[in-house]
């Protein structure tokens, strides 16, 4: 499920679905979100973790289905999520 709300004047909430199948993906996507000047949670069932934080995305584990919630724009990170989003 992925859901994008772009409102004038109000803060945008983004939240969406990705997939990360090896250490590397983990790793080119905490880089991605290292880049970014806002806050980028990961979460799976209940635990939420800091996504620029390789340690905490990679104990998430690879091959399940990641929740990305994010208040923010940067293009390169955008780039990133999409080349990992689950439809």
């Amino acid at each position: 499920m992925e859901s994008e709300q772009k409102v004038k004047g109000m803060i945008v909430m983004n939240e969406k679905q990705i997939k990360l199948q090896s250490r590397q993906e983990v790793q080119d996507f905490v880089q991605a979100a290292g880049k970014c000047n806002f806050d980028i949670d990961i979460s799976y069932d209940r635990i939420v973790i800091d996504a620029k934080s390789f340690l905490g995305v990679l104990g998430l584990g690879v091959s399940r289905v990641l929740k990305v919630t994010y208040c923010g724009m940067n293009n390169e990170f955008e780039d990133t999520v999409q080349k990992y989003q689950v439809a």
